[in-house]
């Protein structure tokens, strides 16, 4: 079907989608890939990447207690080492900058550059300016992540995001940031998915602190977006030349069947995993369906949160993996009913393109203030093996043509999106899924921290190539 966005590139270049790099990605001559201001560039996150938890001042995290604790992480792999990024950011860095990738989002560990009292950490401090400054030298434009999920473990033992004066702490933080790193940072996003923060790691107890109760999730959410909310005229005050904004992950979810339940049971699923967070920041209140599917779950809100959450943004960060289809649970909510004869990635997620396309046209009709987009993550993992030098990921390659090739169906759709970050530029500790499961477009051996290039890494590098040429 010609809106079909798995349709839209795999026909163009089938050598690629071969695995074969004879031929660079051609998108057709209209698609908005093409435009020179259109950033294309390549996320990590500290605790993922860094190592060196135990150096040069750097605190323990919630992480570090987390992955510590048998059975929470598989194979009890933790990121003490990860990727060795503390170590080796040099060579790194020019290894982004060999691919021609125009943008690098990294994060911030609070943890490395604060202590216990708010005083800060020079040698931390002193890790990121280098970092900084070295891609500005390069020409990389600088995403800047102050929290993706790492927070310093004293501030959990005082409650973490259940407790409101973390929400002040990570105002000081900012302020910390902004001042040592201002003018070397493009675009500052407060969070990262503070869905992924409140519901994994306060609701089911899936990630990092590993509490598990509904009331916790929807009070930890609006202390995060609290925290966020206070964070951006601070941001704004001592960076004025850079952009602010949030990253949210959202999730697709589609019914089961034509049934009014089933239907109910999508809206709801969309309501939990974007709304919850959306709504607030763009509408300057809670979705009320969602607490039909949490009933008595309503968070403590004071008088001036919700001005504070919703004031305006620069951009929003979009991070996007996969769809989930469900039914009525015959209850208040929903249940996953997975598909069967579709192409799922190592995760287990289903590879299904059309829904970023979807969902960031809804977002357009629903949310009239919507601020510039930048898909901050997407990607997929796969079982990548090191063959004679090279690592033939095709399906990732397939995976971010499709996807691609929604963004650019999103854009002609009306929706302004400036830019696309691939997830990851290497393999990395991947959460509660240790490091089994690889999304990089870079392999890295772990047991020597040898980087390999992937075939996806070499099919994006000769696009920007060739649009360099045509530019």
């Amino acid at each position: 079907m010609a809106n079909d966005a798995s349709a839209v590139f795999d026909t163009l270049s089938p050598a690629v989608s071969k695995g074969s790099l004879a031929d660079p990605f051609t998108p057709p001559v209209d698609s908005s890939l093409w435009r020179k201001n259109f950033l294309l560039g390549a996320a990590t996150a500290s605790y993922q990447i860094e190592g060196a938890v135990n150096e040069d001042g750097r605190l323990p995290s919630i992480w570090d207690t987390f992955s510590a604790i048998p059975g929470k992480v598989l194979a009890g792999d933790t990121g003490a080492v990860a990727c060795d990024h503390y170590h080796r950011w040099e060579a790194d860095i020019e290894m982004l900058a060999s691919l021609g990738l125009e943008g690098y989002r990294l994060s911030i560990a609070w943890s490395r550059v604060m202590d216990a009292a708010g005083v800060p950490n020079r040698k931390g401090l002193d890790f990121y300016k280098r970092l900084l400054n070295r891609l500005k030298e390069k020409g990389i434009t600088t995403f800047v992540t102050l929290y993706h999920w790492d927070l310093p473990q004293h501030l959990e033992d005082r409650g973490g995001w259940l407790n409101r004066d973390t929400a002040y702490r990570f105002a000081d933080y900012a302020d910390l940031m902004s001042r040592e790193l201002a003018g070397t940072v493009d675009a500052w996003a407060t969070l990262n998915e503070p869905w992924c923060s409140a519901y994994l790691g306060y609701g089911n107890g899936h990630h990092a602190p590993g509490l598990a109760n509904d009331r916790f999730a929807t009070q930890a959410m609006h202390h995060l977006l609290l925290a966020h909310g206070l964070a951006v005229p601070v941001l704004r005050a001592n960076d004025p030349a850079s952009q602010k904004g949030i990253v949210a992950n959202i999730g697709r979810g589609t019914p089961n069947s034509d049934s009014a339940a089933d239907q109910r049971a999508a809206h709801l699923f969309e309501v939990q995993h974007n709304a919850w967070i959306l709504d607030p920041l763009l509408k300057g209140a809670y979705p009320q369906d969602l607490f039909e599917l949490w009933p008595g779950t309503e968070p403590l809100v004071l008088d001036g949160d919700m001005q504070t959450i919703s004031a305006p943004l620069d951009f929003l960060g979009i991070n996007y993996y996969f769809r989930t289809n469900v039914a009525s649970d015959g209850a208040h909510g929903f249940r996953d009913v997975p598909l069967e004869g579709v192409e799922r990635t190592q995760m287990g997620w289903e590879v299904y393109p059309d829904g970023l396309r979807d969902l960031l046209t809804g977002f357009k009709r629903t949310y009239h203030n919507l601020p510039p987009i930048y898909i901050t993550e997407n990607g997929m993992a796969s079982d990548d093996q090191v063959t004679d030098g090279h690592v033939d990921d095709t399906q990732r390659i397939s995976f971010l043509k499709r996807h691609l090739a929604a963004v650019d169906q999103a854009i002609k759709a009306g929706v302004d999106i400036r830019g696309y970050f691939l997830w990851s530029l290497m393999d990395n500790f991947e959460w509660a899924f240790g490091y089994e499961r690889r999304f990089g477009v870079v392999h890295v051996d772990y047991s020597t921290q040898k980087r390999t290039v992937k075939r996806s890494a070499e099919w994006v590098a000769k696009f920007l190539k060739e649009r360099k040429a045509r530019a």
